[in-house]
């Protein structure tokens, strides 16, 4: 299983985004799927989330102003609006299947500047 995440750039504070990523191979059934961040030095911190049923969770932070969703089978997306510099991040998918393995995207940089 592959995961291929797309959609960073440079964006000033207040502009958006919209980060995809796409699963290929063979794979069992995702039970979860999520949108992962890392600044330098900083660990790795859970953004968002989406389940199969379609529930939603998202870091404090990221209410409001960042959304998940899922395209079936294998494709995700986190549109984030309302950029701040302290969402500069490389963001990772993260999909796990039902025996609970996880799979990782290789990361897509965000940076807000002005």
């Amino acid at each position: 299983v592959q995961l291929q995440a797309s959609g960073g750039g440079v964006v000033q504070p207040g502009g958006s985004l919209r980060l995809s990523c796409v699963a290929s191979g063979s794979m069992s059934m995702m039970v979860g799927m999520r949108w992962y961040r890392q600044s330098p030095g900083q660990q790795r911190e859970l953004v968002a989330a989406i389940s199969t049923g379609g529930t939603t969770t998202y870091r404090d932070s990221a209410k409001g102003r960042f959304t998940i969703s899922r395209d079936y089978p294998n494709t995700i997306h986190l549109q984030m609006n309302n950029l701040k510099s302290e969402d500069t991040a490389v963001y990772y998918c993260n999909f796990v299947d039902s025996d609970y393995t996880n799979y990782w995207g290789q990361g897509t940089q965000v940076t807000v500047s002005s």
